[in-house]
């Protein structure tokens, strides 16, 4: 399924970046994947990793260099570039703009250029408040056209309360199902 490109948006959610990583090497097996980093995620040192390891891996993983400015994502829409968009991890500070129309990042940039083309964006939620601050730019986007999101749930009820997080190994089947124009049920698991 070379013939579908997906665009591949990483959010600074650092300690999902390894399973996230796991999805997208299984994804760029079948599919031509364009990788796009946050500002955050192309240029922090953390615990989880260094950022010039998640630049090599990338490469490595997609045979294509992140797109990591907000104008090398910008040419997304007018280009056609992408078929599919899926960011994953999805903080809540990315939902939130995305919510508000908010295009001063990479990954919003490529959103912003991707819906244009009224196809599809599919996010993969990480996000620690995404039962109190982010809730309403989640069901802003829920609502929205253009918007799937990957099934999600609470991933630490005990120790995060309102921390929502992605099943990231069903990535691949929501991106199919947006494709079709569906929104994989069930959204809450």
């Amino acid at each position: 399924m070379k013939n579908i490109r997906i665009g591949w948006a990483m959010c600074g959610s650092f300690c999902t970046h390894s399973k996230v990583l796991r999805e997208l090497e299984a994804l760029s097996a079948r599919y031509d994947v364009i990788p796009i980093l946050s500002a955050a995620s192309a240029g922090t040192d953390t615990r989880f990793g260094r950022a010039e390891e998640l630049w090599r891996r990338l490469e490595e993983l997609t045979g294509h260099t992140p797109l990591a400015t907000v104008e090398q994502a910008e040419p997304i829409g007018p280009q056609r570039l992408l078929d599919v968009l899926v960011v994953a991890p999805c903080t809540g500070n990315t939902i939130g703009k995305l919510a508000a129309g908010i295009t001063d990042t990479t990954v919003t940039m490529a959103a912003k250029a991707h819906l244009r083309n009224e196809r599809p964006v599919v996010l993969a939620l990480a996000t620690n408040d995404g039962l109190s601050g982010s809730a309403a730019g989640i069901g802003a986007l829920l609502n929205r056209k253009g918007y799937y999101f990957v099934p999600f749930g609470q991933d630490d009820s005990e120790k995060k309360p309102r921390s929502l997080m992605a099943d990231f190994s069903r990535i691949e089947e929501t991106v199919a199902a947006a494709l079709e124009g569906r929104q994989l049920q069930p959204i809450l698991l």
